[in-house]
């Protein structure tokens, strides 16, 4: 669910499903599964140069570099919440990875975030939780992800480590008051081609549907006339400029249109 709050009312809600793997079994874990592959084209598949340093690379030594640049040690397992491809498509705005110590806590997360232009940005957080096993943080907005919101926000997230049930909720905010909230909720099931087979049954285009519909939505945000930033970059100057017509219809549409700086 993502509900937009200011300068006016904007929600939608739609129905997804996905996979959370633990990095470092993935041959094991997915060996046995028919509807599955791993870094080859499947009804579904997981394919590591989806995420990290999207070079089909093992995941684990880019994960634990983020970390350690900011300040976390290695952990014991890595478990990624993302979306699979289906016939070898795939987009995820938002991907988790879930860093737990030795004894299986929890300790650090890191929020893998996509946007249309084939850019990406990696958080790092602490993710200790308080006595109810709630988690909460916040991280300053360093990269473009919507036409629609400026740079100068923060997220502040609410998660629970998943276990029979997935919680996830983000508050974006500026200094005038809350944006938006997002949410992520789901009930775990086993991973088994029974289960695979009803989802694609019942979810056989998600992956197309997720950027279709973020494109619609932002044709509706238009129409309803939200302030525009223009993509001028991955991590643009927060003192955005006036887009012409060209960069607002390329924006929309997830085609680059300006310099990229590292």
């Amino acid at each position: 669910m993502h509900m937009r709050l200011t300068p006016f009312a904007h929600r939608f809600r739609y129905r997804v499903f996905a996979v959370l793997l633990d990095i470092d079994r993935l041959q094991e874990t997915l060996a046995g599964l028919r509807l599955m592959a791993l870094d080859r084209f499947g009804l579904l598949a997981f394919h590591q140069r989806d995420h990290g340093p999207r070079d089909g690379a093992a995941l684990r030594p880019w994960v634990e570099q983020q970390l350690a640049n900011a300040g976390h040690p290695a952990p014991a397992r890595i478990r990624l919440l993302s979306f699979p491809r289906i016939l070898g498509y795939v987009f995820n705005p938002l991907s988790v990875y879930y860093c737990e110590d030795e004894c299986g806590q929890l300790t650090t997360v890191l929020y893998e975030v996509k946007n249309t232009f084939g850019d990406q940005h990696a958080y790092v957080v602490d993710a200790r939780a308080d006595d109810h096993g709630t988690i909460r943080h916040e991280v300053e907005k360093g990269f473009y992800v919507s036409p629609f919101i400026g740079m100068k926000q923060t997220y502040r997230f609410t998660i629970k480590a998943p276990d029979a049930r997935l919680s996830l909720k983000i508050r974006q905010h500026d200094g005038s008051g809350p944006w938006l909230i997002a949410t992520q909720n789901g009930t775990r099931r086993a991973l088994t081609d029974a289960a695979l087979g009803w989802l694609w049954l019942t979810h056989p285009l998600m992956t197309v549907k997720i950027l279709v519909a973020i494109h619609w939505e932002a044709l509706r945000l238009a129409i309803k006339g939200a302030r525009f930033y223009a993509y001028v970059g991955p991590y643009p100057d927060p003192e955005e400029t006036p887009p012409t017509l060209v960069q607002r219809v390329k924006s929309m549409l997830g085609w680059k249109s300006g310099p990229i700086s590292d």
